[in-house]
């Protein structure tokens, strides 16, 4: 059974940090493509960041470039998302999500999803 298990979420006031961790079981992890993703109320799903199998190539939303990095640790089957210079904006709940055949910023190429962490940015 696949599980992907966020933490790392809370209260943070703007301009400070917070680092998301993903753990990942069931899966080859080396295998899947990771993408983090977020849902503030009342608005969609947004695509935030994602890294390749192997981690040499990663993307970002323009609203995070500069501000998130996402590495990951195959060895310990987790991805993480670095998260600075928050702003209030940047309160939802944040997903990670795993791809096992594309690199894509679309929630709907992901296959198995966390079930979400809440980061709330206080100004």
């Amino acid at each position: 059974q696949v599980q992907l298990v966020e933490s790392g979420g809370g209260l943070v006031q703007a301009g400070g940090s917070l680092r998301l961790s993903c753990a990942a079981s069931g899966l080859q992890f080396r295998r899947y493509t990771m993408g983090w993703f977020r849902q503030a109320p009342g608005k969609e799903r947004e695509f935030v960041a994602m890294i390749d199998r192997s981690g040499d190539r990663t993307y970002y939303a323009d609203s995070v470039k500069g501000r998130f990095t996402v590495p990951r640790d195959n060895a310990k089957n987790t991805v993480y998302l670095q998260k600075n210079n928050l702003k209030p904006e940047d309160t939802a709940v944040y997903y990670c999500a795993a791809d096992r055949t594309t690199i894509s910023s679309r929630p709907d190429d992901y296959d198995y999803w966390g079930q979400g962490t809440q980061v709330t940015v206080s100004s």
